[in-house]
């Protein structure tokens, strides 16, 4: 009998503490199946963008972060990284070249990727979220919807096996919001969004977990989390 594959996520009592002495993660754990879209919510200082940063070991605290089986900090970081994309929030943390090619085709490049092989993935993920006719743009000439496609197309490019997205819909017009949000719901790979866009969560994951203080609050359905006005106002939302 075959063994079932492992999660594509597997959070086991993670605890990250700042600087300062402030808590941000106080033993979150979760497992999350390949193909699965999932919301993160919670109210500012929740921890879901520290807990993002985890999950490609940007940040190291104790307990154990599983990719499709293999620990982060055991494992060569580079298929880690390779396996999960993280998009930040604001585009421009994650776009630095000179035109939107070159920004989507840096990782295969450093991949080992010869340049014309990075350019064929690069115009592949830029046409994934419609912005091949921008690749020869400037980045700083897109809109701020633009843009976050492009910074999508940068992590698509990797081929990566899970997204983990931070506040995808912030700061969009809602004609952006709309076209992102239809963007999401096409994409293949295992997607945990951490967001205040509840409606957005409603629409587009069928699972929700609620972080709140640094911990898992409730981790089911999303139709009855949000529908639960009693835990969404215990917990900031």
């Amino acid at each position: 009998m075959a063994l079932a594959p492992p999660p594509a996520l597997s959070v086991r009592d993670l605890r990250f503490g700042y600087g300062d002495g402030r808590a941000a993660l106080s033993g979150v754990t979760f497992e999350i199946a390949t193909g699965e879209c999932v919301a993160l919510i919670g109210p500012n200082g929740a921890g879901k963008s520290t807990l993002l940063l985890h999950l490609n070991g940007l940040l190291r605290g104790a307990g154990q972060v599983f990719v499709a089986g293999m620990e982060v900090g055991a494992a060569p970081m580079r298929e880690i990284r390779r396996r999960v994309g993280l998009v930040f929030q604001d585009p421009d943390d994650q776009l630095f070249m000179p035109t939107c090619i070159e920004d989507v085709a840096f990782g295969p490049m450093n991949l080992g990727l010869r340049p014309h092989e990075a350019r064929a993935k690069a115009m592949e993920a830029l046409s994934a979220v419609e912005m091949a006719q921008h690749a020869a743009r400037p980045p700083h000439h897109l809109s701020i919807g633009q843009r976050k496609r492009v910074a999508i197309a940068t992590v698509l490019s990797m081929s990566p096996e899970v997204l983990a997205l931070d506040e995808p819909t912030a700061g969009l017009d809602p004609r952006a919001r709309r076209n992102l949000i239809a963007l999401l719901a096409t994409l293949p790979q295992t997607r945990l969004i951490a967001t205040h866009d509840l409606a957005m969560a409603r629409e587009l994951c069928p699972r929700t977990i609620l972080l709140a203080s640094g911990v898992v609050a409730a981790d089911g359905p999303t139709a009855t989390i949000l529908g639960d006005s009693e835990l969404l106002e215990r917990n900031g939302l």
